[in-house]
């Protein structure tokens, strides 16, 4: 027992400096974003990255390092409190596979870019996986399940900014174009939760419209979302054959964080979950990942972003255009 509080207490001292940090920078980027409003998630990177200079100390690093795998998968596994089967069956048939179709190729099309403009192919998963699922948490829970790379947190940080910032423009601009083809209010739900990229933007878009808009587009919005798990576990078995092969360390075929997400899910429809309950373990799951992508960018220099490139800003904006063609071709088979 002694030896179990010692080692709690070593691992306390040597993670809680960097962990308390990286809760510090959420909580002012959530301060800054409810004053000044703007997505909470873009604040955290973009104050994180102010505070790289102290993330190489030996004092900050563990913790830090910490709370941007660990408690980003605490995140993104609670965000199953958010769906239930019930919610996803009720969309219909044809919906849900359009819906599925349109995020399978938006990933297929970005992997395609990515090694016909030079690019990595992980980065065009990443990057169409955030575009094609639900934005910042799907990078984050790609991310995880990519190969190491010497520009995995630079990647990772850019797409989640550049997604962030394409969701926030696609949530002022797509309920015009809803209104220029004429999509009735239904049509409209459609559109916008099958293309914009984060929730909270599908979300300001379609009640932005009308009530019924807003309803149908965050279903579909939580459709792509649970797609995050079938997604997350074919690229998790796909980049364990490449760290296999390249000789690097064989990594579980089903990450842990994945398998809770599922049995949140599967608690939920059954009903097990209370709305109380669902209600915190959202803010919860809000509250992790923000926590994580503030340690994110902690890691993440601004010196290093900038070497992105202008292909990769061109991809991403690629990936968003598709999507929004197949949602639409979608609209247009179902009149």
């Amino acid at each position: 027992m002694r030896e179990v509080l010692e080692g709690a207490r070593d691992r306390l001292a040597r993670n809680g400096p960097g962990v308390l940090l990286s809760i510090t920078v959420g909580m002012a980027a959530t301060f800054v974003s409810n004053v000044y409003g703007g997505p909470t998630v873009l604040f955290a990177l973009l104050l994180g990255m102010a505070f790289n200079f102290i993330s190489a100390e030996s004092r900050f690093a563990p913790g830090v390092g910490l709370s941007s795998r660990s408690i980003l998968r605490i995140g993104v596994a609670l965000l199953g409190a958010r769906i239930t089967f019930e919610q996803i069956i009720g969309l219909g048939f044809r919906t849900m596979l359009g819906v599925a179709c349109a995020v399978t190729l938006t990933i297929v099309f970005g992997l395609i870019c990515a090694s016909l403009t030079g690019l990595r192919r992980r980065f065009g998963v990443l990057t169409a996986g955030a575009v094609a699922i639900c934005g910042a948490s799907a990078a984050a829970a790609i991310a995880a399940v990519l190969p190491r790379s010497d520009t995995h947190e630079r990647d990772t940080v850019f797409t989640i900014i550049g997604v962030t910032a394409l969701s926030t423009l696609a949530m002022v601009l797509y309920p015009l174009i809803a209104a220029l083809f004429h999509f009735t209010h239904a049509q409209t739900g459609v559109f916008l939760g099958g293309t914009i990229h984060d929730v909270a933007q599908v979300v300001g878009a379609g009640y932005s419209v009308s009530q019924e808009s807003g309803d149908i587009a965050t279903i579909i919005k939580l459709l792509r979302v649970a797609l995050l798990v079938p997604a997350v576990l074919i690229i998790s078995v796909l980049s364990r054959r490449v760290d296999v092969l390249e000789g690097g360390k064989q990594p579980a075929l089903l990450p842990f964080f994945l398998v809770a997400f599922i049995a949140i899910v599967l608690l939920n429809s059954l009903h097990l979950i209370s709305t109380q309950m669902q209600g915190v373990l959202g803010e919860a799951s809000r509250w992790c990942i923000v926590v994580a992508i503030a340690a994110l960018g902690i890691k993440t220099s601004l010196a290093a972003l900038g070497k992105v490139g202008p292909r990769a800003i061109g991809l991403m904006v690629a990936e968003t255009v598709f999507i929004a063609i197949l949602v639409l071709l979608l609209i247009h088979v179902g009149q």
